[in-house]
């Protein structure tokens, strides 16, 4: 298998020829921030700096943003979901958002106009553990729907939340459409990461949920002295993600938006074939798509953050496995200075595609990235070691969880 495809994304547009970036802005994150800070859990999680890993690759800057320290869940996806909750909840009391009070109704204010109120989602592990937890503060049950092949560690975290949770012989994209069609059959609500025709509200706020970490970001940054990263390395799945944080950069930055290089396992790599198109249009990946990447295993794009992606992504990276596990190691194992941060598979993958960017013997992506001596890259973390096993085999034993995942 080739270890790294790169495509300079030829649907590019110049700022403000593309994609609406309204739900982005900075009014509508703040509002947002001051919802997750209702919580006791939030805090901003740490902004990392790797001086000396940046000076070895010829960089100016290397920080990574380290979601596992993130409401004690491991994992980033919790902010998309508490928010999309929030804002149902908010609909079926029929209050403002901003005045929603997460405490009283962790208390269980409210608890009779509630009272049958469920959820469902589909999940390789990360959005279903936050989705879960959200709904239990609020006292709701919630139903979660995982691919085949999934950790069953993942499925006992989702389960100590108070969900019920199943591993299904299905890929990631069928598992969503199943919890889709029981919670139209049970009258649950659906609380997905990815949208599709008819269902954009839901996963519209779960994007929105996913600026709080941009922000976070960009502020810390600020107060390390660096104005804006130069270059942002953003892994996809079905690219919610990807989509909120790139989206919220250039709706703050505008034209000074970083160089946004989007990465996803070669499996997996629905965005980066989108792109290769060269239509518009947004292209889907059938199968098993089976890598240690669980958390990007998704075969088909969100209809909310395609556009986002296509207009505003310099680039693309569809990468080999092992790229990923480097980066694990780099990031577990840090040269001399730097502190060590414990990264998963999904979460890594960025900085392992960077290092072998800047340090292997084929400069040419490098170059047409226009990575320097005056670069600042932001890398994302966006999860520690939600399976555990497998984050020692990798890192450990420098192993893979099965042979045909070894390339």
């Amino acid at each position: 298998m080739e270890e790294m495809e790169f495509l300079s994304n030829p649907q590019r547009q110049p700022f403000g020829k593309g994609a609406r970036l309204d739900d982005f802005d900075p009014r509508e994150a703040g509002r947002i921030r001051d919802f997750h800070r209702k919580f006791g859990e939030y805090a901003p999680t740490p902004l990392t700096a790797l001086p000396n890993l940046a000076k070895s690759l010829g960089l100016a800057n290397i920080f990574v943003k380290d979601e596992s320290k993130r409401f004690g869940l491991n994992a980033f996806k919790v902010l998309g979901g508490s928010h999309a909750i929030g804002r149902i909840l908010a609909q079926r009391l029929g209050l403002p958002f901003d005045d929603l009070d997460v405490g009283a109704l962790r208390a269980g204010a409210f608890a009779d106009r509630l009272d049958g109120l469920a959820f469902a989602t589909a999940t390789d592990g990360n959005h279903g553990r936050g989705v879960a937890w959200t709904a239990s503060q609020f006292h709701c049950p919630t139903h979660v729907f995982m691919p085949k092949g999934s950790a069953s560690i993942r499925a006992e975290n989702i389960r100590a939340c108070g969900a019920q949770c199943l591993i299904t012989d299905l890929n990631y994209d069928d598992a969503v459409r199943l919890a889709d069609g029981e919670a139209r059959k049970n009258g649950w609500v659906m609380v997905q990461d990815t949208a599709w025709k008819d269902y954009e509200d839901i996963p519209r706020w779960v994007m929105q949920g996913y600026m709080t970490l941009a922000g976070e970001a960009l502020e810390q940054m600020r107060g390390q002295g660096v104005e804006a990263p130069s270059h942002v390395f953003l892994q996809a799945g079905v690219g919610s993600f990807a989509g909120a944080a790139l989206g919220h950069f250039a709706a703050v930055l505008g034209d000074r938006t970083p160089t946004a290089v989007i990465v996803e396992p070669k499996r997996a790599d629905c965005i980066f074939r989108s792109l290769a198109a060269g239509d518009g249009k947004p292209r889907n990946v059938q199968g098993d798509m089976a890598t240690i990447m669980a958390g990007l295993a998704c075969g088909e794009p969100s209809t909310l953050s395609w556009g986002i992606l296509r207009d505003y992504a310099a680039a693309g990276l569809s990468v080999a496995e092992h790229l990923a596990a480097n980066g694990m190691r780099i990031l577990a194992a840090p040269l001399p200075g730097d502190p060590a941060i414990t990264s998963g598979e999904s979460g890594a993958v960025t900085c392992g595609a960077l290092e072998r960017i800047c340090s292997g013997p084929d400069q040419a992506i490098r170059s047409q990235l226009g990575l320097s001596a005056g670069s600042t890259v932001l890398l994302i973390s966006t999860e520690g070691d939600t399976s555990p096993e497998m984050y020692r085999n990798v890192v450990w034993r420098g192993g893979y969880p099965a042979p045909d995942l070894a390339n």
